[in-house]
């Protein structure tokens, strides 16, 4: 009898990276390491890969560079992550509304975006002082501001799962159907 290969689920196998766009706090990060240890293959996180390559934090790229040095950096990353075997990536939320970003992901990968409701956002947003976008003002507005100019782009991802106040395996277990709806379909 032939071993299957270790790197997938028995039940699906990623043709090409999966790659998860949405809000700060849609749960892009903790949904795909689930995601990638279910499925057997690497995960990446691009915020901490900018990190790693900048040597210092997000919130310190926006605050010394500014935000287009932060995403000029976050489309290299994407492009190497792009370019490596295949693997889940989470995003940061602005990088799905980069064009060449966008353009990048749409070639060479699968994009998911993780949609969640605002007040679900906002709660978990709330919790951390690591969003630098939200440090210029009310958070929650400038929140509702970014969800009504980020929200039309997401939907150009070819999957759409919603992230909710359910177990994160719940949702995990709607983005394998998700996937296999649009591998097998």
């Amino acid at each position: 009898m032939k071993e299957k290969p270790k790197r997938y689920s028995a039940s699906l196998v990623l043709p090409k990276t999966l790659v998860l766009v949405g809000m700060m706090g849609a749960g892009k990060s903790s949904i795909g390491w689930r995601l990638a240890r279910k499925l057997g293959i690497p995960f990446h996180d691009t915020d901490q890969e900018v990190e790693r390559a900048a040597g210092c934090s997000v919130a310190d790229i926006f605050e010394t560079w500014g935000e287009k040095a932060f995403r000029d950096a976050e489309r290299r990353v994407i492009k190497r992550l792009l370019t490596e075997s295949v693997q889940v990536v989470s995003t940061g939320d602005g990088a799905f509304v980069d064009e060449n970003s966008r353009d990048l992901i749409k070639e060479h990968a699968i994009s998911l975006w993780l949609r969640a409701d605002p007040d679900i956002l906002y709660e978990r947003v709330i919790r951390r002082d690591t969003r630098p976008l939200l440090f210029e003002g009310d958070a929650k507005q400038i929140l509702e501001e970014m969800i009504e100019k980020r929200y039309p782009i997401y939907a150009m991802a070819d999957l759409i799962v919603e992230s909710n106040d359910d177990a994160h395996e719940a949702t995990v277990d709607r983005v394998m159907e998700a996937l296999k709806d649009h591998i097998y379909d």
